[in-house]
């Protein structure tokens, strides 16, 4: 790095949220022309980090340095007047106006405003940099990765030189990765610094050109990419030595135990959301669903569970005890449920949807009993058990298991909730994002769960967001596109641009 100037320098920063310590006399240098990966297990301080950098927090000791002059930075307008801009991952643009519109809104122009004049002036970025956009399409005709492409470049409109993504990659394709990858190298080569938050170790080898590695707070080191690895990353973020390679059994039953045939489903403004849906889930595999978000996979794994009103088709299970074949269709939730098929939907609002946050984690764990009860008086003693196990087999950082759910991080929420619908040892699991948001070590946890499940006998139905684990993880991929089966492969010969091509159009391998 000698010959590059450092954008922003953070000298003994450290920031406290009461009796906890966020971050701990954190010292970080990013230079002008470079990207930076920032990489650290839930809870390590990345966020909060970030936050005082883009002006969402004030550090409550220590230094920022921008350009080489001390600065402080009270307020996102303070560090956007420094050149400092925040990709969030949940964008923050308005539906109804178009990607121009979205782009020169909130900015001061000296003079009469001239939307043609400034459009101009955005497609000069555009041609610059490398973004493929159409300035006049309205955000809710956009897929996510064309929403992003907007959000970047309004923070380059706005003048940042230094800019900060969270989790850019989370949502699109291999193809839609790839040219991202190649924006981001451009803008570096025209001597933009760069931070990029994400939890994709092969990410971050092939993008960053340093890694920063956050533990507990605090800052453990920084390391040229390109003399590291992604086993010596993990031990530094984990602080323990953790194999990066998901164990995948062989099946061993593969009998039929989810026949799902012509399954349609429409919204509530009669929009199809699952058109002509068929396939089959297995004892004893992992059957991955790959696609781009909003194809459907929530209203897919809703509809299985009896969650999510169907317009037609048939859910057929069969019982592996008895032999019995039952049309899900015509059972409630709770009768689903009993038959031993579980949905486990890790959605963005997990207190909303998931958990009740007032809720201790025994109470949380109770939740799926207490219409069994026949008493006002029910029994906590096998549900202290369970909740006791899920900390312990999962590592949920709690002071016990009476504190309440909404005083737990993202991350351990995550845990409890993941954790309380395997440990019922289901016959069909739907787990869906059990991983979003979680550090390395505590989504090996989960995969390690997922696997065990698969090898009980169960028939797994896995909905993920990165690829890589996909193909590791399942047996078979079934790849959706536009609410439509567009293809089943073999995980352990197929590949990701084989599974990025399908989940862009319709038409792929089955079987």
């Amino acid at each position: 790095m000698e010959n590059k100037t450092p954008a922003i320098e953070l000298r003994g920063i450290t920031k406290r949220f009461g009796s906890v310590v966020a971050n701990s006399n954190v010292d970080l240098t990013l230079y002008h022309g470079e990207i930076l990966s920032i990489l650290g297990e839930n809870g390590s301080g990345k966020t909060t980090l970030m936050n005082m950098i883009s002006g969402i927090y004030f550090p409550d000791e220590g230094q920022i340095f921008v350009n080489g002059k001390e600065v402080s930075i009270r307020s996102p307008k303070d560090a956007f007047d420094l050149k400092i801009g925040m990709i969030h991952q949940h964008f923050k643009l308005i539906d109804v106006f178009s990607a121009a519109q979205n782009i020169v809104l909130g900015v001061k122009n000296k003079g009469k405003f001239d939307l043609k004049k400034e459009t101009a002036a955005i497609r000069e970025i555009c041609d610059k940099f490398g973004f493929v956009i159409d300035l006049e399409k309205k955000i809710y005709e956009m897929s996510v990765s064309e929403k992003q492409t907007v959000e970047i470049v309004k923070v380059l409109y706005k003048g940042a030189d230094i800019l900060i993504l969270d989790e850019p990659t989370a949502v699109l394709t291999p193809q839609e990765i790839k040219k991202l990858f190649a924006v981001i190298r451009t803008m570096r080569d025209h001597g933009k610094a760069i931070i990029i938050i994400t939890h994709k170790l092969n990410e971050v080898m092939e993008i960053s050109d340093r890694v920063a590695v956050l533990r507990k707070g605090e800052h453990i080191g920084t390391v040229v990419t390109s003399e590291t690895s992604p086993a010596e990353l993990t031990q530094m973020m984990v602080g323990k030595k953790v194999s990066l390679n998901i164990k995948r059994s062989d099946v061993t039953d593969g009998s039929d135990r989810l026949i799902v045939e012509n399954l349609n489903c429409v919204d509530r403004e009669g929009v199809s959301v699952i058109s002509d849906f068929s396939f089959t889930a297995r004892a004893g595999e992992i059957l991955g669903i790959a696609g781009v978000a909003g194809s459907g996979q929530r209203e897919l794994l809703e509809g299985i569970a009896g969650l999510q009103r169907l317009e037609s088709g048939s859910i057929t299970y069969i019982d592996p005890k008895t032999g019995n074949h039952e049309n899900l269709r015509n059972k409630t939730p709770i009768q689903i449920r009993n038959l031993g098929v579980r949905l486990s939907f890790v959605p963005e609002d997990r207190l909303g949807m998931g958990l009740v946050g007032s809720m201790d984690i025994i109470d949380n764990v109770m939740l799926r009993s207490y219409s069994k009860g026949h008493s006002m008086f029910l029994k906590r003693k096998a549900p202290k058990d369970l909740a006791q196990q899920i900390i312990s087999d999962l590592e949920v950082v709690t002071p016990s298991a009476e504190t309440p759910v909404r005083r737990l991080s993202g991350g351990n929420v995550q845990k409890v909730l993941v954790g309380r619908e395997i440990s019922a040892n289901p016959k069909v699991l739907m787990v869906a994002y059990p991983v979003r948001g979680l550090d390395i070590n505590s989504s090996y946890m989960i995969y390690n769960l997922i696997n065990e499940q698969k090898e009980n006998g169960a028939a797994v139905i896995f909905v993920g967001e990165d690829l890589d684990v996909l193909l590791e993880l399942s047996d078979r991929i079934l790849v959706m596109c536009g609410g439509r089966v567009s293809g089943v492969v073999d995980a352990r010969t197929t590949t990701k641009e084989e599974i990025g091509l399908m989940m862009t159009s319709l038409g792929g391998a089955k079987q």
